[in-house]
């Protein structure tokens, strides 16, 4: 990585044919306005807000089919990041909906169970075999919460431990007080995670030696942008277990998307609890949450120590999510999804690699992650992460027709899609290195976009 601007060699490029194609965003701009009048934040995820993309892009999606997606205007865009990383079919599928259609046209809600709960358990418990029980929820944090509470039920303790370095792990972070965005989380609340360093198990020896006693469960993602070293996973089990504590697994992100079978299969690695979300609806709200009898049995009622109120929610299982999710695991069990996901990230990943290095941007645009699931990072002529160049290369893809927070593909995603991202990517990066040279405020048109997760100020 290189510190000054003035070290980078920089040949044959063309900025002359660098193209700044047009776009109308009247109706989004009209609809935005009204949805910031009635709607905190205009919408109810924090990741689709206004502060996170640029001045001049879409602000409302009305369809889409595939990686393809239109905006209330009009324009088309290839998408990267596909509803958060949950629709991995790509939208619209049509053996997807039709599922969910004709489950709903049965009856979406019925004051007993649907047969199709026991269905999804069996084909759920049969792809990941570390789990002999499971309970399903409707998003993240429903699940790892829950998974919490049985941690703390099970071992009589309170504090949990949590990766400092994965501040997004699981949509679960408002509950057990993990990201700076802590406002309305009572110190005691918030006190009561307690913080190790993913890939450091020093760091997580010490903890347990810091509360000998206290620490219910140590609660992470398998990875996230970087493998497990040197057996970390294994050894951080260890010593949950010789010092009583559960150790849980956040698969919302990794589940479906590493290995059909988990994150855990990848690793060869085997949870306490474990939770799942995301991918395994391909974007119908849907979670689960799966783990070793021994823990999960006090959330029922056969038995006879205190019961534990683990998950009851009225929508918890209606059958248009349930049978969503069992025709996405046919479908990722007929076409090895998985797969394809891992080879065409790496026609992304290699095309894009070759033009960071065609223009001289190694260390100002990074990548980070698998090619299954993996992110860019936008830093300054002092290689320093930037906000402003972010919004810059936001700004830029969507010119090209690419809505782009990541670059996290889908099942939907062509090579010919691959091939016009890599021209639209080249362009971008084209005024992405003229705005290192010049000043980004050149090109920079509004605000920068913000993190998700801040501290009001």
């Amino acid at each position: 990585m290189r510190g000054q601007m003035s070290n980078i060699n920089i040949v044959n490029v063309d900025f002359a044919d660098v193209e700044s194609t047009q776009m109308s965003f009247s109706e989004s701009n009209r609809l935005r306005k009204r949805a910031h009048q009635i709607i905190p934040g205009g919408c109810h995820t924090y990741a689709k807000g206004d502060d996170q993309y640029p001045e001049n892009s879409p602000g409302f999606i009305c369809r889409g089919e595939g990686c393809h997606v239109m905006d209330v205007d009009g324009n088309e865009f290839i998408e990267y990041g596909m509803g958060l990383r949950s629709v991995t079919l790509g939208h619209g599928n049509k053996r997807v909906a039709n599922a969910a259609h004709e489950a709903a046209l049965q009856g979406i809600n019925f004051l007993r169970p649907s047969p199709l709960e026991l269905q999804l358990a069996e084909e759920m418990l049969s792809l990941l075999p570390h789990g002999d029980m499971i309970k399903f929820g409707k998003n993240g944090s429903d699940v790892t919460s829950a998974a919490i509470k049985l941690a703390r039920a099970y071992t009589g303790r309170d504090k949990v431990a949590v990766p400092s370095n994965q501040p997004f792990f699981s949509v679960d972070d408002w509950f057990i007080g993990t990201t700076p965005m802590d406002a309305g989380i009572p110190d005691q609340v918030r006190n009561l995670s307690v913080h190790f360093t993913y890939n450091d198990i020093e760091s997580v020896q010490s903890l347990f030696d810091r509360y000998p006693g206290e620490i219910a469960c140590l609660i992470m993602e398998p990875a996230k942008y970087e493998d497990p070293e040197d057996s970390f996973l294994h050894k951080t089990k260890e010593i949950c277990h010789n010092n009583g504590a559960l150790f849980i697994l956040d698969e919302i992100i990794t589940g479906f998307r590493w290995h059909l079978n988990g994150a855990q299969q990848y690793y060869d690695i085997e949870a306490d609890l474990s939770t799942f979300g995301k991918a395994m609806g391909n974007g119908f709200p849907i979670s689960a949450l799966i783990g070793k009898e021994e823990y999960m049995k006090a959330g029922g009622i056969h038995h006879d120590e205190e019961r534990v109120f683990l998950l009851s929610q009225t929508y918890g299982a209606e059958t248009g999510s349930l049978a969503a999710a069992i025709e996405t695991i046919n479908i990722y069990r007929e076409e090895n999804v998985v797969d394809y996901l891992w080879d065409i990230g790496r026609q992304l990943k290699g095309g894009l690699s070759d033009i960071i290095s065609d223009l001289g941007l190694e260390g100002y645009f990074t990548l980070s992650g698998h090619p299954c699931c993996m992110v860019y990072g936008t830093n300054n002529r002092n290689c320093r992460p930037s906000q402003r160049f972010r919004t810059l290369f936001l700004q830029e893809t969507i010119k090209q027709g690419l809505l782009m927070p990541s670059l996290i593909v889908s099942y939907a995603h062509t090579e010919e899609d691959i091939a016009f991202t890599l021209r639209g990517i080249r362009k971008a990066l084209s005024v992405y290195r003229k705005a290192l040279e010049e000043g980004v405020h050149q090109y920079l048109a509004g605000p920068s976009v913000k993190p998700v997760f801040r501290k009001f100020s």
